[in-house]
């Protein structure tokens, strides 16, 4: 089963490619029900990051118990480079409580940003963030419309899962 958390749809599309190349049921946290959940052998989570968080960092840890029961895969939708490995590192460990994170296989997705796509409260954000943190080509870059969502940054999270449905 796949379950995901995003803000601005990048997220949702790679659940929904990944569910079609696996064959395997999508829903956004919250809407899984209790028997798919009950039936997953394994979980694929999906979440985007906002300000440093992950957008399932609360049904992560409402489904605590039930999670420690599964293999668990995690990929995560951010603009930071995916050469940032610290930083995407940071992302999981500051937000998946440590008795899940040595069960959890990740995978680090790029994003993408379209400016006059995103709400007031987050262009405010986004300028406030830049603004504060000076001028670095990484905070430029908060500000720049980007979209590196490609299917085939799936890949490699499809033959992980899909070894682990012959084994």
């Amino acid at each position: 089963m796949i379950i995901y958390k995003g803000k601005y749809g990048a997220t949702r599309q790679y659940a929904i490619w990944l569910g079609t190349a696996l064959e395997l049921p999508i829903a956004e946290a919250g809407c899984e029900t209790v028997d798919q959940l009950a039936d997953a052998d394994y979980v694929i989570m999906g979440s985007s990051v906002y300000m440093g968080k992950l957008q399932l960092k609360r049904w992560i840890k409402e489904n605590l118990l039930f999670l420690a029961t599964k293999k668990l895969y995690l990929f995560v939708v951010s603009g930071t480079p995916l050469d940032d490995v610290n930083r995407l590192t940071e992302y999981v460990k500051d937000n998946v409580p440590e008795e899940l994170r040595s069960k959890i296989e990740c995978f680090f997705f790029p994003g993408k940003l379209e400016f006059s796509q995103l709400s007031f409260k987050d262009k405010v954000l986004l300028k406030m963030r830049a603004w504060l943190h000076g001028s670095s080509r990484r905070n430029k870059m908060q500000l720049t419309d980007y979209n590196k969502v490609n299917r085939l940054n799936i890949t490699q999270l499809v033959n992980a899962a899909a070894y682990q449905q012959v084994a």
